[in-house]
């Protein structure tokens, strides 16, 4: 199932109608329902499947079905064609996190032979690299499509130890608008690049103000909410007049900060400006799951681990969340191979998650 699910080059930001035909086809060969939940962009779906009574309230597995781009000279072999040799597995999207859909799918006729009193519903997305654009689509849907569920098993890869929190995300782009000329002559056009400057100052100094009296969370390393200019463009030629600047900004945020909120100032400042326009082109929420919480044992008795306070990389837990169903993160593998060439997962690791599900699919019976 691991080599069938890689063998799709799924990137972030393209179709991934394929993948999701042949899972779809794989339910059905099974007996469950699938739902297909399309986004706006045309050619990206969700998927949405239930095991067992759809009407009382059950577990999600979710997972997401993209992978970041897989370019780098490091790679000693295609990406996309998995590798095996000594129980590791390597291909692009083998921990991040295809191996995580890999055991759930490769379990399904095993769940289906059993009685279930509850239901456990596959949950898979497009664009979570993107910052989670997918999975909103299928949340504003879940009403429609099963019981409140009483919790959500968010795959990503953590050694299978349970996560209860991860920072919220805010990503913004400002584009400036310039008139071009000849650099001999500035005062005949207007340089975006200078345009863009004091929005550039402004979000040094909200990422001064958040380190140094932001709102704080011992959990998290760091303590408080960041933010930084992480990819910055403008110009054509040194002796031409920029007429164009942009610039990327993102925001890191402690559960007790909302992420767009921290970059309102960038966003005033836009407003108020002519040359300058500002957009959100992603934003989740953190995730802040009580440990004593029902889903936090749950998960820790299921995997004799105990659960981890917090860990920087974001994931859709947060937004499952905020919808009202509570949500941790717990998958096979380690986060530190991903979005890396040679990205690995162990058939230990893979077996560790089948073993989770199964144990989940038990204790519902």
């Amino acid at each position: 199932m691991l080599s069938a699910l890689v063998g799709f080059p799924s990137v972030v930001g393209t179709s991934n109608q394929d993948i999701a035909d042949f899972i779809r086809d794989f339910l059905t060969e099974n007996g469950v329902e699938t739902q297909i939940i399309p986004g706006p962009e045309g050619d990206r779906v969700n998927l949405f499947a239930t095991i067992g009574p759809a009407d009382v309230p059950g577990y999600i597995l979710s997972g997401h079905l993209d992978v970041v781009p897989a370019a780098e000279p490091e790679w000693q072999a295609d990406p996309f064609t998995l590798r095996r040799k000594n129980g590791v597995f390597t291909g692009r999207g083998a921990v991040d996190m295809k191996g995580f859909v890999a055991a759930v799918l490769s379990v399904v006729p095993r769940l289906v032979d059993m009685p279930l009193s509850r239901p456990l519903h596959i949950a898979l997305s497009y664009d979570e690299e993107a910052g989670c654009r997918g999975v909103v689509h299928l949340i504003k849907r879940l009403p429609s499509l099963c019981a409140k569920p009483l919790g959500c098993f968010v795959g990503e890869p953590s050694g299978m130890c349970p996560v209860l929190r991860h920072k919220g995300k805010a990503a913004l782009t400002l584009r400036a608008k310039g008139v071009s000329g000849h650099s001999s002559r500035p005062d005949l056009g207007r340089n975006a690049v200078h345009t863009l400057l004091p929005f550039l100052n402004k979000a040094v100094e909200l990422s001064d103000l958040l380190r140094r009296d932001g709102a704080q969370h011992a959990a998290f390393e760091p303590p408080y909410s960041t933010l930084q200019i992480g990819v910055m463009n403008g110009g054509q030629s040194l002796n031409i007049i920029p007429d164009q600047a942009t610039a990327e900004i993102e925001v890191r945020a402690v559960p007790s900060n909302e992420p767009k909120a921290l970059l309102a100032p960038l966003l005033a400042m836009s407003e108020a400006s002519e040359d300058v326009v500002a957009e959100i082109v992603a934003t989740y929420p953190a995730l802040d799951l009580d440990g004593q919480s029902h889903l936090a044992r749950l998960a820790s008795g299921l995997t004799t681990n105990a659960p981890v306070e917090a860990v920087s990389y974001g994931t859709e837990a947060g937004l499952f969340q905020k919808a009202g169903v509570p949500a941790i993160v717990c998958g096979p593998g380690d986060i530190r191979r991903a979005h890396k060439p040679e990205e690995f997962i162990t058939r230990h690791e893979l077996q560790q998650a089948r073993h989770f599900v199964l144990n989940l699919a038990r204790s519902l019976t």
